[in-house]
């Protein structure tokens, strides 16, 4: 069984990564692809992310999911909430009876590089890339060691603030910030997150696989 990282944060509250190595018969005889899917490789991510949910927590129903118009799922009565990413040969799950949740993985790539000015500030960049010297000068390893996983870190974080969100319409730049501090010899990462009548700081979660980056989100339930 190809669970690639298992965390269960608590009781209400679990996450998984599951490495894609069935064919596609082996997912649908657990759960249904509940829309068209023309490109094999997305079904497979696709059903994947669904199968986690339910190996997750047996009992999530997930014939009633909905997509929202913003193309996040989602269940009516949350009697879930849940979060769901994929890249590459991963997909990835977040699922909470309690908790609003975020989850994203990203494999780092140097592309990361030309997109940075979209999703980050120079003064957010500087703060939490001098926090990131400053620990990897003392520490063995415990951060990502370049900069194209340390900016991938950074969006991915931001992509699992925009998940928990869930509605939609957000600047990366503006609305998502992230700050950074290394009081216990790690890097730890702080999202503010700033949107109209909604203002909220919470951890951002990380962590560091070889060739894969992990984030995630737990709050209590947003307005909205």
């Amino acid at each position: 069984m190809p669970v690639f990282f298992q965390h269960d944060i608590n009781a209400d509250t679990k996450l998984a990564i599951w490495k894609i190595e069935e064919e596609e018969a082996f997912f649908l005889q657990h759960v249904p692809l509940q829309r068209e899917i023309t490109h094999p490789h997305k079904r497979l991510q696709h059903l994947a992310g669904r199968y986690l949910l339910q190996y997750l927590f047996p009992d999530f129903p997930i014939s009633l999911i909905k997509i929202a118009d913003t193309r996040k799922p989602f269940l009516e009565n949350e009697a879930y909430h849940f979060s769901i990413s994929h890249c590459s040969n991963y997909a990835a799950a977040l699922v909470s009876k309690t908790a609003r949740v975020g989850v994203d993985i990203e494999v780092p790539t140097y592309k990361v590089e030309k997109i940075k000015h979209k999703f980050l500030q120079d003064d957010e960049w500087h703060q939490v890339h001098k926090q990131w010297v400053a620990i990897n000068n003392t520490t063995n390893g415990s951060i990502p060691d370049d900069t194209v996983s340390l900016l991938t870190l950074l969006w991915s974080g931001k992509e699992a603030m925009f998940k928990w969100w869930g509605l939609g319409d957000v600047d990366f730049r503006t609305v998502l910030q992230i700050a950074a501090n290394g009081e216990a010899g790690t890097l730890q990462l702080t999202g503010n997150f700033h949107k109209e009548a909604v203002e909220t700081t919470y951890p951002i979660y990380w962590k560091n696989f070889s060739g894969l980056v992990l984030t995630w989100v737990v709050t209590s339930p947003h307005p909205g």
